[in-house]
């Protein structure tokens, strides 16, 4: 493993991985403009590009793409889990539960990456889980729920009760890739373009078993696509991988509930969601919460 990483290393690496949550921004864009193209074939579409480019650039720079896959077999284990695991759980979750309520549930991930982080042994350099980055995680999830529910209530009923733990198995997925991701600080963020292969076999095999298959009506729906394969379903996972082996998990966590509101807030801009005062509010609840959980950051600078 890789020795801990100094102050200014630290910071850089927070800096990229928090460039991942503002391109997971545009992923409720890009699938709302996607059409009527069933989630899962969405996925394995977009894993395919990004493994098709991921080879490209492997051969344009004159690496042997064996170089890159051939990882250990629990480095795939968690790439795949963490990936391929994530999508299907989470897409599970909001077909068989109400969306709002299961996108509450997934939302947990966040917070669960401030929790897990603590877990971590010394050598991972990860430091102390102190009070303020409980309270910043606190605070957006709170915003969070403000923008899901919209400021009404939640009422969690039985009959769902496989697309909420579908949902809490997403949460705990993603959560746990992106804590375990520090265990392979070593392995180069290229194996994420051979994790991304992975998942793209994975979810066609898992479309076509569980989906009709609808391909994109018009070029805005395939730009769409492509969208999604470069942007939150292309970069955001390498830039991610680097900050969550490298920077402030606890930052990166709480950092990342500013995905869901400035996901609607782009909607908004473009008019396909109204606004409302509950926005505002979780704005000033996220906003603040990543600063609190920044803290110890802030002051370094």
């Amino acid at each position: 493993m890789t020795g801990p990483a100094g102050p200014r290393t630290r910071k850089r690496a927070t800096a990229i991985g928090l460039l991942a949550v503002l391109i997971w921004s545009t992923l409720a864009l890009f699938g709302a403009l996607a059409g009527a193209v069933p989630p899962l074939q969405m996925v394995a579409m977009a894993f395919t590009l990004v493994f098709a480019l991921s080879m490209a650039v492997w051969l344009v720079r004159g690496d042997n793409p064996l170089t890159h896959m051939r990882q250990p077999w629990p480095a795939w284990m968690l790439g795949i889990a963490g990936l391929f695991g994530y999508h299907f759980l989470y897409f599970a979750g909001i077909q068989n539960a109400p969306p709002a309520d299961a996108n509450l549930i997934n939302y947990l991930w966040p917070m669960l990456i401030v929790l897990f982080s603590a877990l971590l042994p010394a050598e991972a350099d990860v430091g102390r889980l102190r009070w303020h980055h409980l309270a910043g995680a606190a605070a957006g999830l709170a915003g969070t729920v403000l923008i899901v529910t919209g400021g009404g209530s939640v009422a969690f009923r039985a009959e769902y009760a496989t697309g909420y733990l579908a949902a809490l198995g997403a949460a705990l997925a993603w959560s746990s890739y992106s804590v375990l991701s520090r265990r392979f600080a070593h392995i180069s963020t290229d194996a994420v373009g051979a994790f991304c292969g992975g998942t793209a076999l994975l979810a066609w095999v898992a479309h076509l078993w569980l989906e009709p298959t609808v391909w994109p009506e018009d070029m805005i729906a395939w730009l769409a696509i492509v969208g999604l394969g470069l942007g939150p379903v292309g970069v955001a996972f390498f830039v991610w991988d680097h900050g969550v082996k490298h920077g402030d998990l606890r930052v990166l966590g709480v950092s990342a509930y500013a995905a869901p509101l400035l996901s609607t807030l782009l909607l908004v801009v473009v008019g396909l969601a109204p606004p409302n005062w509950s926005l505002g509010v979780a704005c000033l609840l996220i906003a603040g919460g990543g600063l609190l959980a920044a803290r110890d950051l802030l002051r370094a600078s």
